[in-house]
């Protein structure tokens, strides 16, 4: 499967963004997908995972302000960002595994990566 994330921009403390991640392949519908973050001089690091049958997780810093869903007719994964602080500044990736369940929160688990999408955030 191949991935592509869209959406990132420049935007000012408190506004929001959504994130695209839409993917090729005829059963994306059976892929758990998450979304990454790399902020400069830091490791990236998890965000948020919605798994095949609709199951999700979100890191600590971002529950509550974010929310990822999907779409299997349009194989495409969001991510809505509220909220948004300085902090969140960073390249979000998406990142996919086929049919495998649990709470996938490490880049290892993720055979699959797209291209990252810039979300600057000023304050």
């Amino acid at each position: 499967v191949q991935l592509q994330a869209s959406g990132g921009g420049l935007v000012q403390a408190g506004d929001s963004l959504r994130l695209s991640c839409v993917a090729s392949g005829r059963t994306f519908s059976r892929y758990t997908v998450g979304w990454f973050r790399q902020a400069p001089g830091k490791e990236r690091e998890f965000v948020a995972t919605i798994s095949w049958i609709g199951n999700t997780y979100y890191a600590d810093s971002v529950k509550g302000r974010f929310t990822i869903s999907r779409d299997n007719a349009k194989n495409t994964v969001y991510l809505q960002m509220n909220s948004l602080k300085p902090e969140d500044t960073a390249v979000h990736y998406c990142a996919a595994v086929p049919e495998v369940l649990g709470t996938l929160i490490h880049q290892y688990e993720y055979p699959y990566w797209g291209r990252g999408t810039l979300v600057t955030v000023s304050s």
